[in-house]
């Protein structure tokens, strides 16, 4: 799969998806997060789980937990599932495998081309965007929300311990006094982020959907954030583009960025180090996150110190 991609170039809004089939529908999943695609492999059943997760695999010695997409979403399977294929993913620090009837083909999309606006007229809050494409419309499912679903335990990894949160910025001084943006299309993630903030002492967060919203935001009333976390996979502008977009505009090129995703393979980190992000944190290490958000606003008053005294020199 990975020999397979059109490598698209850093803050252009394109990225690629892989289309499959759960039933007559077609879906799609970033390529990403796609590590192979599998014939069916079989499977170990696991005691006491949810019922769209069918067990555990193992795939050259790697044991896969597999997600039925379709009993999952309530969609009635259009092959046997021996006749399944399987979408071995890695995302969140871990892989799983998503069955599914069929795999089509690659996408090449742009940003612009996911749409919000249809969301709640399909499989409810499991999707997060339609993209229109040979007179169908493709669903591109929340799988952040699904795995956390299916593995409740999972949510657990979005909390930390107080002390340590505490200890990371406690010579800060009042918290309140640093703006922070939260730019986070998962509305489930986008709340798990506010509250661990808001957990920490940051009460002063502003939290949008997209990379376009926060680059209006910032647009309008960037001096007054001090620092911006944000996904890579949004509609409008992603991640990778609205960080670009900062480090380019000279009134905006000292706020901190940290990209904070759930995909972040080498090449990813290669394009977030091109584009200028000041941290890379992979989804879930939000105790990382906060320890990554003292150090820059940290560094930011430092230097924001060391110009107020210049600036009093001279005069």
């Amino acid at each position: 799969m990975r020999e397979d991609r059109i490598m698209t170039e850093v803050g252009t809004n394109e990225w690629q998806v892989v289309v499959f089939t759960l039933g007559d529908q077609s879906f799609a999943i970033n390529v990403d997060k796609t590590r192979e695609i599998l014939r069916w492999t079989g499977v170990r059943p696991v005691p006491q789980s949810h019922p769209a997760m069918l067990g555990i695999t193992t795939v050259r010695g790697e044991v896969i937990p597999l997600i039925d997409l379709r009993i999952y979403l309530n969609i009635t399977p259009a092959v046997p599932l021996e006749q399944s294929k399987v979408i071995v993913t890695e995302f969140n620090q871990m892989k799983l495998g998503f069955v599914v009837d069929g795999v089509e083909r690659i996408y090449r999309i742009h940003s612009e081309e996911l749409d919000a606006t249809l969301t709640g007229t399909f499989l409810g809050e499991n999707v997060l965007y339609v993209i229109k494409r040979d007179e169908r419309n493709i669903l591109l499912l929340d799988y952040e929300r699904i795995v956390q679903v299916v593995n409740p335990q999972l949510a657990g990894q979005y909390q930390v311990d107080s002390t340590r949160m505490h200890g990371a910025v406690s010579d800060l001084g009042d918290l309140d006094q640093y703006k922070i943006l939260v730019v986070e299309d998962s509305p489930l993630i986008r709340k798990m982020i506010q509250d661990v903030l808001a957990k920490g002492g940051f009460h002063n967060v502003e939290a949008v959907s997209h990379g376009k919203a926060a680059w209006d935001r910032l647009c309008d009333e960037g001096e007054a954030f001090d620092l911006v976390i944000t996904d890579i996979e949004m509609p409008k502008m992603d991640g990778l583009a609205l960080t670009k977009n900062i480090k380019e505009d000279e009134r905006l090129r000292n706020i901190p960025v940290i990209v904070f995703s759930s995909i972040m393979a080498d090449d990813i980190k290669k394009k977030a180090q091109s584009v200028g992000a000041d941290g890379q944190i992979t989804k879930p290490e939000i105790e990382q996150l906060i320890a990554k958000v003292g150090e820059l606003l940290r560094k930011r008053r430092e230097v924001g110190s060391k110009n107020h005294e210049g600036t009093a020199s001279l005069g």
